[in-house]
């Protein structure tokens, strides 16, 4: 089944409507969506290795406007919905303290989490929610998920057969380490918060 999907994302990865998908993909996954356009891109780029430069750019701009979406989430449902149940608690005082170190480092961690497996939309609703200077938010956003795509795009463009060769040769444990990475991520937001 795992091969299967495997072969029917490099199918894909070689239509002419790829691109969008790419961009609904790489929105949808800085806000909601649980799975990376990585998953996207790297096939895109080995299906076509002229278009990698192309494709980490939809990644990059697509990635952005879905984190300011995850953005509005955390700041417009914590108004309704999060800062009452913090108060009913009786939470909303240690909130304000988290809120106020995660300005102060904001710009580094949504920098880190743009770059590396950890779940991007995490840190995008959890930037609306404290409220993170906008641009610095976007500035963050723009320089780690340029980083990262056109990194990847990068790598599959210069060892194009090799990594895909290195994917299919290794593609379970490919998926597994990149779940793991993703439940790690849960967790250590668990254990943070």
């Amino acid at each position: 089944m795992l091969q299967a999907t495997y072969e029917r994302l490099m199918r894909a990865a070689a239509h002419k409507r790829a691109n969008y998908w790419l961009a609904l993909i790489s929105f949808i996954e800085s806000s909601i969506f649980p799975i990376p356009p990585d998953t996207m891109l790297i096939p895109m780029v080995l299906a076509d290795r002229r278009n990698a430069w192309r494709a980490a750019g939809i990644c990059t701009i697509a990635s952005v406007l879905g984190g300011m979406l995850g953005y509005a989430i955390g700041a417009l449902l914590y108004e309704a919905v999060g800062l009452p149940l913090l108060e009913f608690y009786g939470y909303a005082e240690k909130f304000a303290a988290f809120t106020g170190q995660y300005n102060e480092w904001g710009a580094w961690i949504v920098f880190g989490a743009g770059i590396t497996p950890f779940p991007y939309k995490v840190i995008t609703i959890a930037s609306g929610v404290a409220h993170l200077d906008l641009a610095v938010f976007i500035i963050a956003s723009v320089l780690a998920r340029g980083l990262r795509f056109y990194l990847v795009a990068a790598l599959c463009w210069k060892f194009g057969p090799a990594v895909q060769n290195t994917i299919e040769k290794n593609l379970g444990l490919w998926t597994t380490a990149a779940f793991l990475l993703l439940v790690g991520g849960f967790v250590l937001i668990k254990f943070l918060a």
